[in-house]
């Protein structure tokens, strides 16, 4: 078995706080578990500490998730591995709110000759076919049209 990288050793501060907020348990399950598993990993003096096994089996998670959590508690602080980390990366829409006017009005057109409604993919490639959008996905078209109650046909 590989040694541990990285020790979480909480303070008296540290384990009151993450004690307190499994015992109100008013936050989201994701977030008490975390908290359980940092107070039964934590090594310092006087405490009992698990292993990874151990948790991963007691807390129902995989054991990248415990070795994630360790980390990100002895990296970035107990905070940082209590939460969700916010996205790093995000891309812009690729439809704005002109860009959507026209899928809509266009899923509510008539359908192509010979067909007897629009499909996500007609759809799709008439916005290519139109230079609205250099590409996009049936599926990005799909959840722009149920985002505002709108169906092709």
């Amino acid at each position: 078995m590989p040694a541990k990288h990285y020790r979480v050793t909480l303070t008296e501060e540290e384990r009151n706080a993450l004690n307190r907020l499994i015992s109100v348990g008013k936050a989201a399950a994701r977030k008490l578990t975390h908290a359980r598993i940092l107070l039964k990993a934590d090594e310092s003096p006087g405490q009992l500490a698990w292993t990874d096994q151990q948790l991963s089996e007691a807390f129902h998670v995989s054991r990248p998730t415990v070795e994630r959590v360790r980390k990100t508690c002895v990296e970035e602080g107990l905070e940082a591995a209590l939460n969700h980390k916010k996205p790093s990366r995000t891309r812009p829409p690729k439809l704005d709110g002109e860009k959507e006017a026209k899928l809509i009005a266009l899923a509510c057109s008539s359908p192509p000759e010979g067909r007897e409604s629009w499909t996500m993919k007609l759809l799709a490639d008439k916005l290519v076919d139109l230079h609205l959008v250099e590409s996009i996905s049936d599926e990005t078209v799909r959840v722009r049209l149920k985002k505002t109650n709108s169906s092709p046909g």
